[in-house]
């Protein structure tokens, strides 16, 4: 049993962290540690009792050891602000490695629910009013659960939630009169919006789960979809704490402060994060976004470019750079539309020669047919090789 600061329990609601993840190329340990830093400032300010991470702390199965290193000491940090921790594993996470020691972690304040066979043992608070049991559901892969939980004959993600979900009623109801309760849960419920970013957990085509799998609990913590989300006041998302895809450029990152009373749950406040580096996109011909002055604040931030020249410049990306390091992302689509056009190989290439395919090859790639010398050169080397014209 945990006893809580005097007076009412708070929770902060947390999920999705990906520690690890890089952003089309570029590292983000630098981003995500600050972040983190953050919610230690915030866990601090607000007197958190316990924080709740709702799966995916890491962005892989094995996570390289500069990506452990942020991770183990965002939870320090966290501990030493004065919250208890929650972890559930996530899809992205290898349950047995983050689930690790964590009988003696407990023992620090940091409660590990990784397994199956603790879906029905909670981690047990106490303030003024009573219990509150705080319950981890690990991400549960259909296939394998349905047979671990003993339900052979469940269904997808639905069956072995619903599955999860009577053990965790089951137990409520054996435990002391009045004691409030809340799940963590990593999954797609329906009614949630998903990103680019996150990864499918489509099994048969069957990935979303009924909102009312949930019921009976005070509060569900739910992770993997990285927009916050409100499905029910007591069923929510939190999202990450960065934006992973340029799907997310205009999200609002934030967490929730969950507070319960005597009743159960009793508010729920929104605290958005800082952004480190922001994202952007632009769209345009490239000496235009190398010159104009109303990209000179899009320096700093992580950047999508569509260039629209009918010409694809030569060396974009390097350009680009020069006015906008931290450019991560280049499409090409010209006005005029050429871009697009698309063929089988088979019939793109039917009736032609070697010249006229490797002419057309260039006109593109490029949206403009080969120069005299360009042309030269591309004779030459066809001679060379045998395939010259006669």
């Amino acid at each position: 049993m945990i006893a809580s600061s005097l007076g009412d329990v708070r929770f902060l609601h947390t999920s999705d962290w990906h520690v690890g993840r890089t952003f089309h190329g570029a590292d983000l340990l630098a981003e995500q540690a600050a972040v983190l830093d953050h919610l230690a400032d915030l866990v601090a300010a607000e007197a958190v009792d316990v924080v709740l991470v709702s799966g995916d702390v890491y962005d892989r199965a094995v996570p390289s050891a500069e990506a452990v290193q942020v991770a183990n000491r965002a939870l320090a940090r966290l501990r030493e602000a004065g919250a208890q921790l929650v972890l559930t594993s996530g899809n992205h996470d290898s349950a047995p490695r983050l689930g690790a020691f964590g009988d003696f972690a407990a023992a620090g304040g940091l409660h590990l629910r990784t397994t199956i066979a603790r879906i029905a043992d909670p981690v047990l608070l106490r303030d003024e009013h009573g219990p509150v049991a705080v319950y981890g559901i690990p991400y549960l892969e259909p296939e394998p659960a349905r047979h671990a939980l003993g339900v052979p004959e469940a269904k997808g993600h639905n069956g072995v939630l619903t599955e999860a979900m009577r053990r965790i009623r089951e137990d409520l109801r054996g435990r002391e009169r009045g004691t409030r309760s809340v799940v963590l849960a990593h999954a797609f419920v329906t009614g949630g919006q998903g990103t680019d970013s996150e990864r499918t957990i489509a099994v048969g085509g069957v990935e979303q789960v009924s909102g009312d799998v949930f019921a009976g609990v005070d509060y569900v913590a739910l992770g993997h979809l990285h927009g916050p989300q409100t499905l029910a006041e007591h069923l929510r998302y939190s999202g990450s704490p960065l934006a992973y895809s340029f799907s997310e450029a205009q999200q609002r990152k934030s967490v929730w402060l969950v507070d319960f009373d005597a009743n159960g749950l009793a508010e729920v406040r929104r605290h958005e994060l800082p952004v480190p580096r922001r994202l952007a996109t632009l769209r345009g011909g490239i000496e235009w976004l190398l010159t104009a002055e109303e990209h000179a604040d899009l320096a700093d931030c992580y950047l999508s470019v569509t260039l629209t020249d009918s010409v694809r410049p030569i060396d974009a990306m390097r350009r680009l750079r020069e006015r906008f390091p931290y450019a991560v992302h280049l499409e090409w689509q010209p006005e005029n539309g050429k871009a697009t056009a698309t063929l089988r190989y088979a019939e793109a290439v039917r009736g032609r020669s070697d010249a006229e395919i490797t002419r057309n090859f260039l006109d593109d790639c490029r949206g403009a047919p080969p120069s005299e010398r360009e042309e030269r050169l591309l004779r030459k080397a066809l001679e060379v090789a045998g395939r010259g014209e006669s």
